[in-house]
C-alpha cells in the first residue's frame, strides 16, 4: 500500500523561486526585444533628432531666429541630405528640395520675425539619404 510520504513533491520555497526565476527571464527577454525594436525604429527616422537639434541652436528664450537657417545643415547626420524650412507670413529654407517619401517632421515654433515682433510658425525638417 502507498504512503502519501512516498510521492515526489516540491518544497514551496523552491517552487516560488523557480516561478520567479522563470518570470524574471521573460521580463528581460521582452525589454531586450523592446530596446532592440525601439533602436531600430530611431535609426529609420532621422528627422525627429536632427529637428530637436535645429530648434535647440535656433532657438533662445523659445523664439526660433530663422536667421543663418543655412547653418542648421550641419545637424543633418553624415551620409545624408537634409532640408530645413520654417513658414510663417514668409518663407525661410535651407537645402536641396526633399523627395516624396523621405522622413520629416513639423513643429509649430514662435518666431522671432523681427525685433519685438514674434509670430507662429511651422518648422519642417526632411532628412534622406
Amino acid at each position: 500500500m502507498s504512503h502519501l510520504s512516498d510521492r515526489a513533491t516540491a518544497e514551496p520555497l523552491a517552487a516560488l523561486v523557480a516561478v520567479f526565476a522563470v518570470t524574471a527571464g521573460i521580463a528581460l527577454y521582452a525589454g531586450v526585444i523592446d530596446e532592440a525594436l525601439a533602436g531600430s525604429q530611431a535609426e529609420r527616422n532621422r528627422a525627429a533628432p536632427t529637428a530637436d537639434l535645429i530648434e535647440r541652436n535656433h532657438s533662445t528664450v523659445g523664439l526660433f531666429d530663422p536667421s543663418g537657417l543655412a547653418q542648421s545643415l550641419s545637424a543633418v547626420p553624415d551620409g545624408y541630405s537634409g532640408n530645413v524650412t520654417v513658414r510663417a507670413d514668409r518663407t525661410w529654407a535651407a537645402g536641396p528640395a526633399p523627395p516624396a517619401n523621405t522622413d520629416s517632421v513639423r513643429r509649430s515654433v514662435s518666431i522671432r520675425a523681427s525685433p519685438g515682433i514674434v509670430q507662429r510658425g511651422t518648422l519642417r525638417v526632411s532628412v534622406w539619404r
